[in-house]
């Protein structure tokens, strides 16, 4: 819905229930758990790649024995705990026991170096925490050495579950209990780091009632509900440091959807195909690949030529089903023999059963959105901060505008000031950095909206669009806003291109640095009957820049001439996490980009004398 608000645009969806002030995340869960102790809540990964259904009764008995064993060690209500873990079933008991017992649950990217984790450590106050493994707790360990308060470091792997659990006894369960029913919906429930792309990264404090609003209103939300109804089953993949990922495992965990655990992404394949997901939640980045993969699988020649016209005929279906009259009758005999031959194949990778996922992070791009509801996965692009707690806004199946982030999350409001920033309010919005009054006070407007630093606006059916960053927005010598984001996510659509940064800030035209993908060259370069080379070889191969120009002028299409990339230069260190030059999250950080290759960005315009034209 969308309404006036001082003649600006506000996108708002009521809410089905209100948080009241006793419920807690341990409250709901232990109420589940007794009302459903033998239905399959979480499918654990075996040795040999099965998936072992494990009953409510038997997941909760875990949570509560790990929860006595803490107390009995001695955590008290309040304190705040660190896990520095992949995505994992144990991950989901630590969690939840660390909750039961009134603890905080701090979550560390298991990637960070010990810098990254220390300044979580000392802001947070972390007493104890849990990692994966001897490798992780290493990176801990001068930390610790450090930091008083700091006392300990438990190690999943080395049996750390089961140790503490044996310290307790059941004679416990009467002052657990007192614990869970002590909890109030304010209380804070975690801190979770901004993945910092520029600078140290602010500590989002999250309460309960924040977490519930969005995980139980979501699923009840009748525009929401037929993609996650109860006995849908689900895969996670993001890590769970994420605030995604932790919103995202309360839902399935509270519709009653069987829920598996992605620790290695490298599986990722191999357990949509075993596990056969309904639905997920996952990153534009994992689309692009699917695509780019599909694409380059399809080889050469006539079999090319087949998958790109039906891939055409896919997104035409698509764009047609949001007209009054539908997909022609020629277009849906296309459509169904697209479908024999190629779309049903994709479906096949994704394991054969998922119909809907859920995107964010990043923008997915109409493009893509179309070309996979057009093979039957429909893709509800949504959009979120750290700060709003996970979505903001999401499309549904039943309200659907591709390109767009959907309309407002239920029980948020959503608008944008006089300068395009986008604003958010809601119960899911967090009410403070942790030790920093400033930013939160910068933070928030005059009436209460958090300041997301997003550009973007609200349409008159109430679907948000957003058009860039704030912060990255770059203006040219000759005075062009120009927003990055369009023209990298397009260009990203290439089958050779991993990553991209548009610059051009105070510089006389827009120009792009531009990477390659390590894992698509190969099959691309057989499929061009190119031979074998490495990255760097390639990133002087004419036949290579003449496809990535192409490809450079496709994702100019969308833009104005001023807002164009004249010039593009193709570098060869890819960015990642490992290098420094990407967040956790998968967030490009921009700031690192610019300084480390200023001399590759002059690069692109020696020569050029005078500020240049713009139009």
């Amino acid at each position: 819905m969308a309404v006036e608000k001082h003649d600006v645009r506000v996108s708002q969806t009521p809410a089905t229930i209100e948080i009241t002030d006793s419920m807690t995340i341990p409250t709901v869960l232990r109420r589940i758990a007794r009302e459903n102790q033998d239905r399959v809540v979480i499918e654990k990964k075996s040795s040999i790649n099965t998936w072992v259904p494990v009953t409510w009764r038997e997941f909760y008995s875990e949570v509560r024995a790990l929860a006595r064993g803490l107390i009995a060690l001695g955590v008290n209500q309040g304190d705040r705990v660190a896990i520095m873990c992949r995505t994992r079933y144990e991950y989901t008991v630590v969690d939840m026991a660390l909750l039961s017992v009134g603890a905080m649950s701090i979550s560390i990217y298991e990637t960070d170096s010990t810098e990254q984790a220390r300044w979580i450590i000392d802001d947070a106050h972390v007493r104890f925490a849990f990692a994966e493994s001897e490798q992780i707790k290493a990176v801990l360990e001068p930390v610790q050495e450090a930091a008083p308060w700091f006392e300990r470091t438990f190690v999943i792997d080395e049996g750390a579950i089961a140790q503490i659990s044996a310290l307790g006894s059941e004679d416990l369960d009467r002052e657990l209990d007192r614990r869970i029913d002590a909890g109030r919906a304010s209380d804070l429930m975690t801190i979770i780091y901004t993945s910092g792309t520029t600078g140290r990264p602010k500590g989002v404090q999250i309460t309960h009632r924040n977490m519930l609003h969005l995980s139980i209103n979501g699923p009840l939300d009748p525009d929401l509900a037929p993609v996650c109804q109860r006995g849908k089953r689900t895969l996670l993949v993001l890590p769970m440091s994420h605030v995604f990922a932790r919103f995202f495992n309360l839902v399935a965990l509270f519709a009653g959807n069987p829920i598996g655990y992605v620790p290695d992404t490298k599986s990722l394949v191999s357990d949509l195909q075993t596990f056969r997901p309904d639905y997920m939640i996952l990153v534009p980045r994992v689309f692009e690949k699917l695509y780019n993969a599909a694409d380059a699988q399809a080889g050469h020649g006539i079999a090319l030529k087949t998958f790109r016209y039906f891939a055409r005929v896919a997104i035409a279906y698509s764009r047609a089903m949001d007209t009054p009259e539908g997909p022609s009758a020629a277009l849906r005999v296309q459509h169904q023999i697209g479908d024999k031959l190629v779309y049903h194949r994709i479906r096949t990778i994704l394991g054969g059963h998922m119909t809907h996922a859920i995107c964010g992070g990043a923008p997915l791009g109409e493009r893509l959105g179309h070309f996979f509801r057009g093979i039957g996965l429909i893709v509800m692009e949504g959009w979120g901060l750290t700060e709003t707690n996970g979505p903001a806004t999401v499309n549904s199946p039943r309200r659907m505008r591709i390109g767009s982030v959907g309309p407002a999350f239920p029980g948020t409001m959503v608008t944008t000031d006089e300068d395009g920033e986008i604003l958010v309010k809601g119960e899911s919005v967090f009410s403070a950095y942790n030790n920093n009054e400033k930013a939160t006070e910068e933070s928030f407007t005059p009436d209460g909206f958090f300041r997301t630093g997003d550009l973007g606006y609200v349409d008159d059916d109430g679907f948000v669009w957003v058009t860039g960053r704030k912060k990255e927005l770059i203006v040219t010598a000759g005075g062009k806003n120009v927003s990055p984001a369009v023209l990298e996510d397009r260009l990203r659509g290439h089958p050779l291109v991993s990553q991209v940064v548009v610059v051009g800030d105070q510089k006389p035209f827009i120009a792009a640095l531009v990477t390659l993908d390590e894992e698509m060259l190969p099959q691309w370069l057989k499929n061009h009957g190119l031979p074998a080379m490495s990255v760097s070889d390639a990133a002087t191969n004419p036949a290579v820049l003449a496809s990535l120009e192409r490809g450079v002028q496709r994702a100019n299409q969308v833009v104005s001439r001023a807002e164009s990339i004249r010039k593009f230069r193709v570098l060869t260190t890819d960015f990642t996490i490992s290098n420094g030059y990407m967040s956790p999250s998968l967030k490009v950080k921009r700031a690192a980009v610019l300084k480390n290759f200023a001399g590759e960005i002059e690069k692109l315009y020696e020569g050029v004398s005078s500020p240049g034209q713009q139009n």
